[in-house]
């Protein structure tokens, strides 16, 4: 299996603090994988980091081979990175459809486009039946569902989630959730940042612990669920 998005030997500063120390991950083509940690453990920056909203000051991050460490963050996207933000941020006094619209920005392919909108609307009915509603008024699950479909309309070689189950109430998590296991059988590259370690262990192939930003444990997300400090950190079992 080729590797689709490889992270090497990062390191990033918020000023200076050295957030992200020798940090390293790849994912292979039609994986999902998680990283799991603890609140300011460094999950949120491994994914601005990659997107290119933080610049690493060391390390080297590539997409299918491609330098992508020192491009701007458009750039990043029209490669082919895309992410999905923590908290959704979806534009507010816009319509559903014009949200969507936004994600293609980058694409001028037309029927490209058209295709990708007939995919977010089949993964997601309730989007196509409030396609003129504005984007503020919707609730939280439809917020997430329409910040995942954004993302998807720029045609993601990998797709990066930040947090897609925050906020939200159990039911919504489990359709969300749904929906991710629905992007990987449908062959989507997917880094997942997720609080419920349970839930992103279910779905994911392989994930990284990561602990005030390093990696302190990588395996299979099956081993990883049977992990004793995994499961007593981060499951919440005794």
């Amino acid at each position: 299996m080729a590797a689709m998005l490889e992270v090497e030997n990062i390191h990033s500063y918020y000023g200076h603090i050295h957030a992200l120390k020798n940090l390293s991950l790849n994912i292979n083509e039609g994986e999902i994988v998680t990283l799991i940690g603890g609140n300011g453990a460094g999950k949120s920056t491994t994914l601005r980091t990659i997107s290119g909203l933080m610049k690493p000051r060391k390390g080297s991050i590539r997409l299918q081979d491609e330098e992508l460490t020192r491009l701007l963050p458009h750039k990043i996207v029209e490669k082919g990175v895309v992410q999905v933000p923590e908290g959704r941020r979806v534009f507010g006094r816009l319509t559903v459809v014009e949200n969507l619209e936004m994600g293609a920005f980058a694409c001028r392919d037309g029927k490209l486009n058209r295709d990708n909108l007939d995919r977010v609307f089949t993964l997601f009915p309730r989007l196509l039946e409030r396609r003129k509603q504005v984007a503020g008024t919707l609730s939280g699950g439809e917020q997430q569902m329409l910040a995942m479909g954004r993302a998807l309309m720029a045609n993601p070689k990998v797709l990066l989630l930040d947090e897609p189950s925050m906020g939200l109430a159990p039911v919504l998590v489990d359709d969300i959730f749904e929906t991710i296991e629905k992007l990987h059988q449908g062959g989507t590259t997917i880094l997942l940042v997720e609080q419920n370690a349970r839930m992103a262990l279910q779905v994911a192939d392989r994930g990284y612990v990561i602990q005030t930003g390093v990696v302190v444990l990588s395996d299979s997300a099956q081993n990883l669920r049977k992990n004793e400090m995994v499961r007593k950190a981060y499951m919440g079992e005794n």
